[in-house]
């Protein structure tokens, strides 16, 4: 299978900081209290869903499983597709120019485990939050997917 990082790298070697297509996933993950899990990434993004790219020959569920292992040291248990987002509203521009146009299958997931042994460089923080705590994410999910008791 071919990492993400590397497929991304190769394609970006092509066209640079151009707009790309990104097939991706993201986790709906809450506790106990229906506060929902967020990441801080490294990069200057702020936080953020667990989430991450599809890669080649990847399923979305097996995307989503290996993503949030590696973004939070959560094993995902069961998931189920809550909504498929795109378009111009799920554009993103990188700190270091390159732009992408996520495709995003949102899944809820149920874990096992505890928050914080993860593997991926890019996460430097994980918070559990509520609703009226929610800080501003790179991507515009809609509440009311994000925190389902608040449906």
């Amino acid at each position: 299978m071919i990492r993400p990082l590397n497929y991304i790298k190769s394609l970006r070697a092509k066209i640079g900081h151009d707009l790309i297509m990104l097939p991706s996933v993201a986790a709906v993950i809450s506790d106990a209290e229906g506060r929902l899990l967020l990441q801080r990434k490294g990069r200057g993004e702020g936080w953020s869903l667990p989430a991450g790219a599809i890669e080649p020959g990847e399923t979305p569920q097996q995307a989503v499983a290996r993503e949030v292992l590696e973004e939070t040291g959560l094993t995902v248990t069961s998931s189920k597709i809550l909504a498929v987002f795109g378009g111009k509203d799920f554009r993103y521009e990188y700190p270091k120019g390159d732009r992408v146009e996520y495709l995003v299958v949102l899944f809820e997931c149920l874990t096992s485990g505890e928050p914080g042994s993860f593997t991926d460089p890019e996460t430097v923080g994980l918070k559990y939050t509520a609703l009226n705590e929610m800080p501003k994410l790179a991507l515009p999910y809609p509440m009311e997917l994000l925190f389902p008791g608040a449906r």
